[in-house]
């Protein structure tokens, strides 16, 4: 079947590579209750202060963590082995989403408990993202990379499809108590995936090699310094991970305007326009249908992304990557604002009944969004991962994590705030509008971004 072979997505990297397989299985796994609990701890706030301010405020609670832990998570996985790093970030991530679990089941009732765990959970996948992102090129060859990161959208996009219709259905039937703790079980399967990686140690950068061969002068090439007696390879020295160490990946990225460029213009769309923030209401005061309707949404988003994934055969093809970045996000801001749209039309009647056609409508303009958003992300990774040598690789998921992560975060205190005060179809709106507008400024202050070439990347 050539046709579908060059439609649907490459599955090449899955069967070359058993590590990169396992990885993937085990990080779909548990996103997929890592959706649950996303999902539960924001109906659980809204249940406890009925506000949309108050869902937004998680964002700071897991952004100020984040940032201050990423970029040294960043650190930490360019100076050690990259699975004993993921691996005891991983641990951290179980125990925390234990501790929603329990708040749960002992009825808490505490929105500053909440808000401590949420905290704790961002600081551990502050480093443990970075450390698996920067794994994956070192199990699957560069020109693999785009069919890599597709694959890993589209798990991650079936767990936001999935996980968000779960979390509604169990928190609606059950109780938070039940989700948090499916999300401990499935958590499981990171963790095995992870511990069945191989060690992955730091490479050294030419400026290391040089100071390691200075500290041992009686040995004469670089396989001395990096080898044992037995002529095995071992992991190298490498200094004490401190702040100079993150300033010196903030000063790479720096003198890098094609990598920079993908942080600033994710920002502006994560920042400007992210709706998460807004669902719940939207299925209180808009659509009808309360949790179910907020499940369904946060669907539509990742049924978007999935689709996008499945049929990414020709992503792996892509030659002007950055020009495909800014128009997937013109596309989104788009999207966002008809979401908006939608909204505006069906108007704030809070309806007994589930209006079917706005939530059609509203499905579809969040489906659009997540695909735009998905294809826009896979060459966004890809860039970073090519143009960025190893050595630097960690330093620069952890920026990559602050914004990836951060950026939606804050985007639910910007969109909560404005929600307050204008309403949440006004919110949506100017929010996809102003996204296109600072994106395309941004890429007028970066005009060689929308030239760069795939077969000559530059970072």
């Amino acid at each position: 079947m050539p046709r579908l072979d060059g439609i649907l997505a490459d599955t090449t990297p899955l069967r070359v590579s058993p590590p990169f397989r396992r990885l993937w299985w085990g990080l779909g796994v548990s996103n997929l209750g890592s959706q649950l609990t996303v999902v539960a701890v924001g109906l659980q706030v809204y249940a406890l202060t009925g506000s949309t301010l108050a869902v937004g405020v998680l964002g700071v609670f897991a952004l100020v963590p984040l940032v201050a832990l990423g970029l040294y998570g960043g650190a930490l996985v360019d100076a050690y082995d990259r699975r004993k790093v993921a691996l005891l970030a991983s641990w951290a991530l179980w125990v925390v989403t234990g501790l929603l679990a329990l708040q749960a089941w002992l009825d808490v009732g505490s929105v500053g408990v909440l808000y401590g765990l949420v905290a704790l959970q961002s600081a551990a996948f502050a480093i443990n993202n970075p450390a698996r992102s920067a794994i994956i090129p070192r199990l699957v060859e560069p020109r693999l990379l785009p069919a890599a990161n597709a694959l890993q959208t589209i798990s991650w996009s079936i767990a936001l499809t999935v996980g968000p219709l779960l979390g509604a259905f169990l928190v609606a039937l059950w109780g938070y108590g039940i989700a948090y703790s499916i999300d401990v079980v499935l958590f499981a399967a990171a963790l095995w995936a992870v511990w069945r990686l191989p060690s992955i140690p730091p490479v050294l950068s030419p400026e290391d090699t040089l100071s390691e061969l200075d500290r041992a002068p009686h040995r004469g090439t670089f396989d001395d310094v990096a080898g044992d007696e037995a002529g095995e390879p071992a992991a190298p020295r490498r200094k004490v991970v401190g702040i100079s160490s993150v300033v010196d990946g903030l000063r790479y990225l720096a003198t890098r305007p094609n990598v920079r460029t993908t942080f600033l213009v994710d920002l502006a769309a994560m920042i400007l326009a992210f709706p998460r923030v807004l669902l719940p209401a939207v299925g209180v005061l808009f659509i009808g249908g309360g949790e179910t309707t907020t499940g369904v949404l946060s669907a539509a988003f990742a049924v978007g992304a999935v689709l996008a994934g499945v049929f990414s055969g020709a992503l792996s093809r892509v030659r002007w990557q950055g020009l495909v970045i800014a128009w997937a996000i013109t596309a989104w801001g788009l999207s966002i604002a008809a979401f908006g749209g939608v909204l505006l039309l069906v108007g704030s009647t809070n309806p007994p009944q589930v209006l079917v056609g706005g939530l059609i409508a509203a499905c579809i303009a969040l489906a659009l969004a997540g695909a735009s958003d998905a294809v826009s992300a896979v060459f966004r990774q890809t860039i970073l991962q090519t143009a960025t040598p190893d050595d630097m690789r960690g330093r620069l998921q952890g920026v990559f994590i602050v914004v990836v992560a951060g950026g939606p975060r804050l985007g639910e205190v910007v969109l909560g705030a404005q929600a307050s005060w204008f309403g949440e179809a006004w919110a949506a709106v100017a929010g996809g509008l102003a996204c296109i507008v600072v994106v395309w400024l941004i890429l007028r202050t970066q005009p060689r971004f929308l030239k760069y070439d795939a077969l000559h990347p530059e970072p």
